[in-house]
Order: structure tokens, then C-alpha cells, then sequence
């Protein structure tokens, strides 16, 4: 019998938000490891909020919104808001009431700003790695270290010479730039848009674009990041932020990294670490910083086998948690949200891994 269409909407839904979310939903794994993390962090959160006036999101709130918008990949802050009102998942992760009032999406980057100056992410990222070597996951002995272009969110036409002063545009929306002949650098030139973007090509073969730059520290075990950085995208930047973030390594943990890495300063300054340097042989050059003292044990062809899983980091990251070309401008927010990208993939690989059979 064909049944009816009822036109009529309810008007109550006595079910409650924690019902309707399935017991066996991937994000309830990650809800609690959250929920963890954020505890841990009230004392943090107290001492960035005053103590009278009027009170404004709660900062758990916004970092389980935050977190949606890496996982799902939504785009804009305004979006992000649209979901959460009519989407009870995003309500529930989120926690709030299924009929609670959505921020508007100003308010709600205003309050994110609090979040951003107070190093949130940073302190966020330790949370879920000690989450991580609570729980056995992290290698202590065996670690790789890359770097990767982002993609900054200024155009060509915004670099310009610092030592000409601005002429008011032809078109405030899509001016006329004729650069064609003009020698431009970063010593001379800069963006009007993001001064903090570098003009660089990842090759020859390449076009030059305005971009920065990655860095992740990963442990070999399981392939989690246990640090990251970023900053303006030059020659040198990978090499100086792969030996800063190597001076945490125990001694005698070794390092692997491609042949980008392979040069004498390098090499010879994560020796003085005391961190033995898997390092690719660049076999372009007439020598190698590294010899047979490396390339002799087993243990440096397993390094350079799964030093390549840093690439799925890299790759989820801009597929997933929206760092193809970012969102933001300046060293302090892009680094911001590079941070806090890892974090939601160390925690999305941790859920995965408990769900894997002993």
C-alpha cells in the first residue's frame, strides 16, 4: 500500500543528539581523544580569556569546529556555519543542543583570532602526541624529516617593487600588470597582498608562484608527525628547520630525508647531534656527503623506504585539511593552521590504527 505524504513538519524531536549519532560513527573515536586534549588545556584557555564582561564562545566549541572543517574539508568559515546549523553530527561533535543559536561567521573568526595569538595549536599538537606515546605508537629511535610547498593566497600581480610607490589601479578587482621584461626577486620585490610569501619554483620545469614552506618531523613506526613548522619559502629553509627540529631527537635516533638534504653542512651538523643522517645520496653530484660508514647498515635502506610515508602526510594535508593553497596570510596564521592540520591527522591515524585487529 503506497503510504501518504505528510506535509505537515514536527514540531518536537524528543530524541536526543547522542542517540542519533551511530554507536560504531568514525568520529566518536575522535571525540573522545578530543575531549581528552581539551581538559587538559582548560589552564591554558583560562589565562587567555578576562574575567568579567561578557562571555564569548567557549574555546572548546571553536576547536571542535575547526576540527570539522579540516576533516570535512568545508572552505570558509561562513560555510562552516551554514553546516552547522542544519548538520546534528556537526551539533553533536561540536556539542551543542540541537536547537542552540549558530555564531555568525564574523563572531566566530573574531573569537578564533584568541586562538591564534595565544599558540593554541602548538599546545594542542603536544596534547595528542603524548596521546600518542601514551599509547606505544611513536618510535624513539627512527625518524624522517621533509618539506613541501603551500601555496600562498596572493596573486603574481600583487608582487611588486618595494621601491616604487603604489599607482592607484585601472580596476580595483582585476587590474592591468604588465611584468613581462622585468626582472623581479625577493630582494627587490614584495606582495602588497602577503608580505610574508616568497616567490619561488619548485624546479626548471616549473613556474615561479608565491608560496611557503612545510616542514614535518615524522617518526618511523607508524608514520605520525611528532613536529611541524613553516616558514617563507627559501633555498635554504628545509635543511635549517630539518636541524632545529632535530635537535629534540635522543641520541643515536637516525634521520632520513631525500637527497635534497644530501650536503656537507647538513650532514655534518646532524653528526654533532649525535643523530645518524639516513640521508639519499644525491648521485647528480660528483660526491655524497654520505659514504659507506651509512649506506653499509640494513638499517639505512629500511630509513630509506619509509621515509616516502611523509608524503601521505604532505598529501592529506592539502587533498583534506585544505593546505593546497591556504586559506590565510602571514608566517604566524598559515603556521597556525599547519600545526593544527597535523594534529587532526595524528589523530585520524591513531583512530585507524586502534581499529586494526592485534
Amino acid at each position: 500500500m503506497r503510504g501518504d505524504e505528510d506535509v505537515q513538519a514536527d514540531v518536537w524531536s524528543y530524541i536526543p543528539l547522542e542517540q542519533r549519532v551511530p554507536a560504531d560513527h568514525p568520529l566518536r573515536p575522535l571525540r573522545a581523544m578530543v575531549d581528552v586534549v581539551l581538559t587538559e588545556l582548560s589552564t591554558e584557555f583560562s589565562r587567555l580569556y578576562s574575567r568579567v564582561g561578557r562571555p564569548s564562545i567557549p574555546p572548546e566549541h571553536l576547536l571542535r569546529a575547526l576540527l570539522l572543517q579540516v576533516l570535512y574539508s568545508v572552505r570558509s568559515e561562513r560555510l562552516l556555519m551554514e553546516q552547522l546549523d542544519y548538520n546534528l553530527l556537526f551539533r553533536w561533535f561540536v556539542g551543542l543542543k540541537a536547537d542552540a543559536d549558530i555564531w555568525d561567521a564574523t563572531v566566530f573568526t573574531k573569537n578564533r583570532q584568541r586562538l591564534l595569538e595565544g599558540n593554541i595549536a602548538r599546545a594542542f599538537f603536544e596534547r595528542v602526541v603524548a596521546q600518542a606515546r601514551e599509547r606505544g605508537l611513536l618510535s624513539d629511535e627512527h625518524f624522517t624529516v621533509d618539506g613541501t610547498l603551500i601555496e600562498a593566497w596572493a596573486s603574481l600581480k600583487s608582487f611588486k617593487s618595494k621601491d616604487v610607490p603604489p599607482v592607484p589601479p585601472d580596476d580595483p578587482g582585476n587590474p592591468t600588470v604588465n611584468f613581462h621584461g622585468e626582472r623581479r626577486s625577493n630582494a627587490t620585490h614584495a606582495s602588497t597582498t602577503d608580505p610574508d610569501a616568497r616567490l619561488f619554483r619548485k624546479g626548471d620545469a616549473h613556474e615561479a608562484k608565491l608560496y611557503y614552506q612545510g616542514h614535518v618531523l615524522m617518526e618511523n613506526r607508524h608514520g605520525l608527525a611528532v613536529d611541524g613548522s613553516l616558514t617563507p619559502a627559501t633555498g635554504f629553509a628545509e635543511r635549517e628547520q630539518a636541524l632545529a627540529m632535530a635537535t629534540g631527537l635522543p641520541a643515536g635516533a637516525t634521520l632520513g630525508a631525500d637527497k635534497s638534504y644530501d650536503t656537507r653542512d647538513f650532514v655534518d651538523g646532524l653528526r654533532g647531534l649525535a643523530v645518524t643522517p639516513h640521508v639519499a645520496q644525491n648521485t647528480t653530484k660528483r660526491s655524497s656527503a654520505i659514504d659507506g660508514r651509512t649506506t653499509r647498515h640494513a638499517g639505512y635502506l629500511v630509513s630509506q623506504c619509509e621515509r616516502k610515508r611523509i608524503e601521505e602526510i604532505f598529501g592529506w594535508l592539502k587533498m583534506i585539511g585544505l593546505l593546497r593553497k591556504t586559506r590565510h596570510r602571514g608566517v604566524g596564521r598559515v603556521g597556525w593552521m599547519i600545526v593544527f592540520g597535523l594534529a587532526v591527522y595524528n589523530l585520524v591515524r591513531m583512530r585507524n590504527l586502534a581499529a586494526q585487529p592485534a
